[in-house]
């Protein structure tokens, strides 16, 4: 098996998420947060290239204004900083949206992106789609990422089990899913994390759900 050449990509580890209207609930931020900063350091020490992103809407918004205490990454992340790091500013979910992240990967000769940070139900999930359209293989680590309670029009679900639910929905098709410390494991061995299919993933259901 080819040994991947991975990025880690640190997505929107910012104050929004630790105080502001989107506080992350699950996993919890505590938690996630050692994590991240766990695969920021395992990446550091590996020489792995790793793109950090803030999302960033206009002065005086609700959330992630430019300049503002939400819009802030965690010094947590601050202080693991490397003037390798690629910084990117997005306005998108996906971190390849109007971004140049795509073209910085490439000429690193990157074939694989590990992602880390938040929202498991929204960026994440929308850069491992863009990452489809790529070419580019994926792989979250399920304790360094984190999802929220959401209610609207069409029901409620808690962060628990929307978390639970969009690992499992990864893992089935679209990226290696793996705690922090099997990532770090896979990366010191120099091997990728296995991913499931759709149709192993329906006939194990098939199987789990079975009367």
């Amino acid at each position: 098996m080819t040994t991947p050449r991975r990025a880690l990509i640190v997505i929107d580890v910012q104050q929004e998420y630790f105080d502001g209207i989107l506080q992350i609930q699950a996993p919890s931020r505590e938690q996630s947060l050692a994590n991240i900063a766990k695969a920021i350091e395992v990446a550091t020490s590996q020489a792995l290239p790793v793109v950090v992103v803030q999302h960033q809407t206009p002065k005086g918004a609700p959330v992630f204004a430019e300049g503002s205490h939400s819009w802030s990454l965690r010094p947590e992340v601050e202080e693991l900083a490397q003037p390798t790091w690629k910084r990117v500013v997005k306005h998108k979910a996906s971190v390849f949206a109007d971004t140049d992240v795509a073209s910085w990967l490439a000429e690193q000769q990157v074939d694989t992106i590990t992602i880390v940070g938040y929202m498991t139900n929204n960026c994440d999930l929308g850069t491992v789609f863009g990452a489809e359209e790529l070419g580019l293989s994926a792989e979250i680590l399920s304790d360094a990422t984190g999802a929220i309670d959401l209610a609207n029009e069409a029901g409620k679900v808690s962060a628990e089990e929307l978390h639970a639910t969009l690992m499992v929905l990864l893992q089935s098709n679209l990226a290696g899913v793996a705690s922090t410390e099997d990532w770090i494991a896979a990366v010191h061995s120099g091997t990728a994390l296995t991913k499931s299919d759709l149709g192993t993933s329906a006939m194990q259901g098939r199987a789990a759900f079975a009367d």
